[in-house]
C-alpha cells in the first residue's frame, strides 16, 4: 500500500511539474488596419510600435485619398492627424500609444467609435526625437457625432 502512495503522489507531483511548465495558450495578435499616405514614415513607426506589444498585428494600406477614407470612418476635422487605423469596430486617428488601444477594447465606452491623437507630438509612438525629448499630449475619445473628450493624458 505504501508503494502504491508513493506512486500516485510521484504520478501527482510529474503532472503538476507539467502543468506548470507547460506555458499558457498565447492569444493571437489582434488584426488591425493602418490606413496611410505611401510617402509617410511615421506612420510605419507607429504601426511598428503596435506590433512590438504582440498584441497587434498591423496590416499597412496606401491610400492616394486620405481624407476619404477619414471622413468614412467620421474623425472629427479637429482631431485629424496623418494616418488612420481600424481596430475591430473602432477607429484609431494618429499616434494614440498602445496602452491607451488597450484600455478602449478593455472598457469599450458607450458612445465611443475612437481614439484620437490630434496632430504628431514628439515622442509619440512613431515620432521618436533622437535626443529622446517627449512632448505631454492628449488622447481624445470621439463618438460618431463628432463629440470629444479626453481620454487619457499623457506624459
Amino acid at each position: 500500500m505504501t508503494n502504491r502512495l508513493l506512486d500516485r503522489r510521484h504520478l501527482l507531483a510529474g503532472l503538476a511539474a507539467l502543468a506548470v511548465a507547460r506555458p499558457a495558450a498565447a492569444v493571437p495578435a489582434r488584426a488591425i488596419t493602418v490606413h496611410k499616405d505611401a510617402n509617410c514614415g511615421c506612420c510605419s513607426g507607429w504601426a511598428r510600435r503596435m506590433a512590438e506589444t504582440g498584441r497587434y498585428a498591423p496590416r499597412l494600406v496606401d491610400q492616394p485619398d486620405m481624407v476619404a477614407v477619414k471622413t468614412r470612418l467620421r474623425v472629427p476635422p479637429e482631431l485629424l492627424s496623418c494616418h488612420t487605423t481600424e481596430v475591430g469596430t473602432y477607429v484609431v486617428e494618429g499616434h494614440v500609444p498602445p496602452a491607451a488601444v488597450d484600455r478602449l477594447l478593455r472598457e469599450r465606452p458607450a458612445g465611443v467609435i475612437g481614439l484620437a491623437v490630434p496632430g504628431m507630438p514628439a515622442g509619440s509612438p512613431g515620432m521618436e526625437m533622437p535626443d529622446g525629448r517627449r512632448e505631454p499630449y492628449v488622447v481624445y475619445a470621439f463618438t460618431a457625432d463628432g463629440r470629444s473628450r479626453v481620454f487619457m493624458r499623457i506624459g
